[in-house]
């Protein structure tokens, strides 16, 4: 149910997504990035390194920084029990997906979900889940802290939210941003998506974006 609590989490996570975009538009003072103009991502005009994080994937391996190079990698945080956003954003996903999926392994772009309801949603159920959607989608989660950490290096944020009263204590619910977080082929964060979503033109750029940095 959307409520207080999520109207914040929203407005925050916007605030964040929106922030780091502008401020590192216009006051940024290192190498600035020469990617082509993008319509759905908006592109930060420098990367930022992420620092050192380790999520644990669907098959039960480590997901670190260096796994994520060489492509370019649109991040979701969400969860399996989620009832509207989570489901609504991997679908349209998979219809970006569908779209590059001519290209070589070696450079075709990723969809990484990272569950942050680590008590219920498992590796292998996070894993089960995301891959109902499209089999190549990366899926992985972690305990609280690893994910507060990694969430917070891409302005991004989540809360679990008590269940209603008298219901059981496992019915809660995870607000989380809806905002899409975007990795170049160097495993920083290059851009932000943000809702709604349009899967074509999300397409189009990462297509763009990939034969732009395999030349």
């Amino acid at each position: 149910m959307f409520n207080r609590t999520t109207l914040l989490i929203l407005v925050v996570a916007l605030a964040a997504g929106l922030g780091l975009w502008a401020a590192q538009r216009h006051f940024g003072s290192g190498e600035k990035n020469t990617w082509p103009e993008t319509t759905a991502i908006r592109l930060l005009s420098e990367p930022r390194e992420l620092p050192a994080f380790s999520l644990r994937q669907s098959d039960r391996t480590q997901l670190a920084p260096g796994e994520l190079k060489g492509h370019w990698t649109v991040v979701f945080l969400g969860f399996t029990h989620c009832p509207d956003v989570c489901p609504t954003t991997l679908a349209e996903l998979a219809q970006s997906q569908k779209r590059w999926a001519a290209l070589p392994d070696a450079t075709r772009p990723r969809v990484l979900f990272v569950s942050v309801d680590p008590d219920r949603d498992t590796p292998d159920r996070t894993g089960e889940y995301a891959h109902a959607f499209h089999p190549d989608t990366l899926a992985a989660t972690a305990d609280v802290p690893s994910l507060e950490a990694f969430a917070r290096s891409l302005s991004l944020v989540f809360m679990k939210v008590p269940p209603p009263a008298g219901a059981p204590a496992d019915q809660y619910s995870v607000d989380h941003s809806a905002t899409l977080v975007v990795l170049d082929p160097q495993a920083r964060m290059a851009g932000i998506v943000q809702p709604p979503l349009d899967p074509k033109a999300i397409a189009d750029d990462l297509l763009a974006l990939t034969k732009a940095t395999s030349r």
